[in-house]
């Protein structure tokens, strides 16, 4: 049978492109959704008896979009859909699993599972997590193409990860080769590509205009430097990434972490005279318990350098209900003392925006192009939609240098005034325990932070 089917310039390079990994992404209303339907329907008429799976994040959204568009469009004579078991099939033998990963162990339902082309449908909304383990579903021996392509808007949780993997590395439509050895292309949209959103719905574009700024150079020009949901929308690289230049003596240097098994990240913070703040060293490694990551950090502290302090949060200083000693206790007692630094997550970073922001537009806070993991993760985080003055704790991994610089803008937006005479407190008596286990470092900085005891 004949089908009549009618694409745009650009779905038609997305139905054509041969990378393993294909990006179809950009403005609203670019007609990727569509590119993936036709596209999906044209690779299962091709090759009989092939398999593929489409994705959404979450049922309901899967349901609206793909499912509805497939029944439209995939002809009754020779395509059939399961309702209760969402899968579709043709004539031929081809099937199409629509499926959906709402959370981060859903991507273990397809385990077993053989695929020739998997489509995710809004990308960013996945974590890198659930695409990289999806990867090893395309596999099979029947010859047919193997690819893994993708539709999305800039924005949602996946935004950094999809941008770096996709269309940082190399310009729009060239073909480029991965650190892991991958083919990949991203094929950007724009709603203007589109003639037939255009020719049907003109005013479309009129209320992309109207959203705020943030979501209108996201959903109507396909910015990727910007998307709806990020929390820092002034981190700017052209502001705020500088190259390393040599720390002069004058300026007071700070160690700020976070630590768990999972990460720890330090980052080294040197404050000029005059008030900025410049992030000139970082490390980053998993699976490090307290005395290797003690040991790493001062390793990576060059002698004769002089920290004024190291700062930790309150959760390292809790109690261990076995032991009775805290993290922090155990850090010091491997060379590495620390300064409890505030919690308080809105108030963090607020003082993280007020750094960003500085005064007259000149920012109060510089990162060194060397550090890496902050420059990326810091402009990933995104907004909590239950609570929008703080941040989604998701995907975790690009939380924690975002959380060791928080420790330092709450503690610096508060310095102790210099010169000011130690006060006197009732200590109590877990600290006096802690101040008896300490040596006499730790002993300093316990004085130091919670003042003289009575």
């Amino acid at each position: 049978m004949k089908l009549k089917l009618t694409v745009t310039d650009k779905q038609r390079a997305f139905i054509e492109a041969d990378t393993f990994e294909v990006l179809f992404g950009g403005a609203a209303g670019g007609g990727k959704s569509y590119g993936q339907i036709v596209d999906a329907l044209l690779f299962a008429l091709r090759y009989p008896g092939s398999k593929q799976l489409i994705l959404r994040r979450t049922f309901a959204e899967l349901d609206k979009s793909l499912i509805r568009t497939s029944l439209s469009l995939f002809p009754n004579s020779i395509y059939s859909f399961n309702a209760s078991t969402h899968v579709g099939r043709l004539r031929n033998g081809s099937c199409i699993d629509f499926g959906y990963c709402a959370t981060e162990n859903d991507v273990y339902q397809y385990q077993s599972a053989e695929y020739d082309v998997i489509r995710f449908d809004e990308l960013t909304h996945f974590t890198e997590e659930q695409y990289v383990y999806l990867l090893s579903r395309v596999r099979g021996t029947n010859g047919y193409p193997k690819q893994v392509k993708s539709s999305t808007n800039p924005g949602g949780i996946g935004h950094s990860w999809v941008k770096r993997r996709f269309v940082d590395p190399a310009p729009p439509a060239e073909r480029f080769v991965g650190s892991d050895g991958m083919t990949r292309i991203f094929l950007p949209s724009l709603v203007d590509d589109n003639r037939f959103l255009m020719a049907k719905d003109p005013a479309y574009k009129d209320r992309l205009r109207a959203l705020p700024e943030r979501e209108r150079r996201a959903l109507l020009h396909g910015d990727w430097n910007i998307f709806e949901g990020q929390y820092f929308s002034e981190f700017s690289p052209a502001l705020h990434v500088i190259p390393p230049f040599d720390i002069p003596p004058s300026y007071r240097r700070y160690r700020t972490i976070d630590y768990g098994l999972d990460r720890l990240v330090c980052l080294w913070i040197a404050v000029a005279p005059s008030g900025e703040a410049y992030v000139y060293r970082e490390y980053c490694e998993s699976d490090l318990p307290i005395s290797r990551a003690a040991e790493a950090i001062l390793a990576r502290t060059p002698e004769g350098e002089s920290v004024y302090a190291t700062l930790a949060p309150p959760d390292l200083f809790a109690r261990s209900q076995e032991s009775g000693r805290s993290k922090a206790l155990l850090f010091a007692e491997y060379g590495l003392p620390f300064v409890k630094t505030g919690n308080d997550r809105e108030t963090g970073w607020l003082c993280v925006k007020e750094l960003l922001v500085g005064r007259a537009g000149v920012p109060r806070l510089r990162i060194f192009s060397t550090c890496r993991e902050l420059i990326t993760t810091l402009p990933a985080l995104t907004v909590d939609p239950l609570r929008p003055s703080d941040c989604r704790t998701e995907p975790h991994a690009i939380t924690h240098a975002p959380d060791a610089l928080r420790g330092f803008a709450i503690y610096y937006a508060r310095p102790a005034s210099e010169g000011a005479r130690t006060p006197r407190v009732h200590w109590s008596s877990d600290l006096w325990e802690d101040y008896r286990h300490a040596d006499e470092p730790t002993r300093r900085y316990l004085k130091q932070k919670y003042g003289e005891p009575e």
